[in-house]
């Protein structure tokens, strides 16, 4: 059995649930995590703001830091709202004397100010915190208005607004060339500085050493999530990670989500990173992971309260919850299809098949011999279509079914026209035999046809539908790029590029994805049934990536 790894948090209360060490332990356990604490305030506040705040004697509090240090190793430390100098020198001196100069992976989370503009550290306090805490720290987290506190200590005036990327990027070197020494890392919150994609191609650009990690709808490969609009201008969430050992910036760039369910969310973000560090993540990985943790803990929080309200801290341990589509993310559900097999996906839509077409310079063999066979798919992608109206209930997802039936019954005679044109004979699509991958692929779908239901069968058929798709929109995004080997000019196999990025087809896609979304909303999975649902997915994404492959060794 693996060994459970521990986290403290040393850090304040919330009564209300939501922020403080009650967030903090929500997520060490959520991620895995044994969690303890030692309670630097208790805070009367709730989701509208901060009644009052009664500090713990500093002397209390090394008590408690000691009680735990004493009898329980600690994998990984976390400090949150240290109120006063006497508690953070408190904190310091106790960290120091019981570890020497081995203390384990810290991330200080430099609460100063509530959201709802409550004081939440004595001004002295900073001091220490700037000379002492973060000298120890391996990561420290201030959101846009603690970095710009932070930074105006010491200095004769205020430290200048941050209201941009680009001013994250100088915020960011300014803290290790004011704090020497300071700590081994920053991620600076960019939660209050609006941003767009193009504000991040801009920076990144502008700064060559900035490596931009994108989640949810701007991860590669999830062209068909997002079709049709145009993202320059969607408003992002852009967190900044700086590694001052070996110079490295990291910016982590996801979609901005519409909720009033953000309490605790500075709490909850570094609490998660350090549950990542204590498991041996890296610093860029456990960020990463918090990152993502966070942020669908906003994306599935139900609202509680008259303000701002706490996120879900339970997503990622409660049953398979879908998020709730947004305008940000409209398929939540075919996003965590994709994610779940990430890889795989990535080698089917990816395939050198499909790079070779669109440069023009895939082997005319290889092609011929894919179009055959998919003729021969094609019939029983039309036959488990049918088994799927077999299984319908309703008249509407019965007609479904079937205009799918007819559709594929209309391409069979545009597939006949477009071999026509590569000299293949309607009697040699007949005659042509069965390669083992059709064989494979086609009786997989039948098989779950006849023994699984209706939502299942939609998961194994939607691997063709939703990768050609996004096939068709990669290659036409490819061919736009300056210097790229994708063309369409002069290509021989335009038309088909075509057929796969055009409106009709891609309207189709759009069908098959609301089906799916609809069919996990008004039937949630259980774990169980989530677990064949992906692994029904993973095995159709597999064999797509065979067919590419059988057509591949023929040239």
């Amino acid at each position: 059995m693996t060994q459970q790894r521990a986290v403290l948090t040393i850090a304040g209360s919330d009564c209300s649930g939501g922020a403080g060490i009650q967030a903090d332990l929500k997520t060490f356990t959520a991620n895995g995590c044994y969690g303890a604490s030692a309670i630097t305030a208790l805070v009367a506040e709730n989701t509208v703001g901060v009644q009052d705040v009664f500090p713990s004697p500093p002397l209390f509090v090394v008590r408690q830091i000691l009680s735990v240090l004493q009898d329980i190793s600690m994998d990984a430390l976390k400090t949150g709202m240290l109120f006063d100098a006497e508690i953070t020198k408190a904190v310091v001196h106790t960290l120091k004397t019981h570890y020497g100069g081995d203390v384990p992976p810290l991330v200080c989370d430099p609460v100063c100010v509530s959201t709802s503009g409550h004081s939440l550290l004595n001004p002295d306090a900073i001091d220490v915190m700037v000379k002492e805490l973060f000298p120890l720290a391996t990561l420290i987290t201030p959101n846009k208005s603690e970095a710009e506190l932070l930074l105006a200590h010491g200095r004769p005036g205020a430290y200048p607004g941050i209201s941009t990327l680009e001013d994250m990027y100088q915020a960011c070197k300014d803290f290790f060339t004011q704090f020497t020494p300071g700590p081994k890392a920053i991620l600076l919150k960019g939660g209050h500085v609006t941003a767009t994609l193009a504000d991040v191609d801009r920076v990144s650009s502008a700064h060559p050493e900035i490596n931009v990690v994108r989640d949810g709808l701007f991860g590669e490969n999830m062209e068909i999530l997002h079709v049709g609009r145009d993202l320059s201008g969607v408003e992002l969430v852009v967190d900044m990670l700086c590694e001052n050992s070996n110079g490295a910036i990291t910016i982590l760039a996801r979609p901005r989500i519409e909720s009033t369910s953000t309490h605790g969310t500075g709490c909850t973000l570094s609490a998660a990173i350090a549950c990542g560090l204590a498991q041996g993540l890296s610093l860029l990985e456990a960020t990463k992971a918090g990152a993502s943790y966070t942020h669908m803990g906003i994306e599935n929080a139900v609202p509680f309260g008259k303000g701002h309200g706490p996120l879900n801290h339970l997503h990622s341990i409660a049953k398979i919850s879908i998020p709730r589509s947004t305008p940000s993310n409209p398929y939540p559900f075919t996003k965590l299809l994709i994610q779940e097999n990430l890889g795989i996906w990535k080698d089917y839509v990816e395939h050198d098949f499909v790079k070779r077409l669109a440069q023009g310079v895939l082997a005319r063999e290889s092609f011929v011999h894919f179009v055959k066979q998919d003729y021969h798919y094609l019939k029983y992608y039309a036959r488990a279509y049918g088994l799927l109206a077999a299984k319908s209930t309703t008249f509407p997802a019965i007609e479904s079914a079937t205009r799918t039936i007819l559709n594929v019954l209309h391409e069979i005679g545009t597939h006949t026209t477009f071999c026509a044109r590569f000299g293949i004979t309607a009697d040699e699509l007949e005659s042509t035999e069965e390669s083992t991958a059709t064989m494979a692929y086609g009786g997989y779908l039948l098989d779950i046809g006849l023994q699984g239901d209706r939502t299942k069968l939609l998961m194994a058929l939607l691997a063709c539908l939703l990768g050609y798709g996004e096939v068709g929109l990669w290659i036409k995004k490819e061919t736009a790029k300056p210097g790229s080997l994708a063309k369409l000019e002069g290509n021989p196999y335009l038309h088909w590029i075509e057929d796969y990025s055009g409106p009709e087809y891609q309207n189709a896609v759009r069908l098959g994805m609301e089906t799916i979304e609809a069919c996990a909303m008004d039937d949630p999975p259980s774990p169980t049934r989530y677990k064949e649902w992906c692994e029904v997915w993973r095995k159709c994404t597999k064999l797509e990536k065979g067919f590419w492959d059988m057509a591949m060794q023929m040239s």
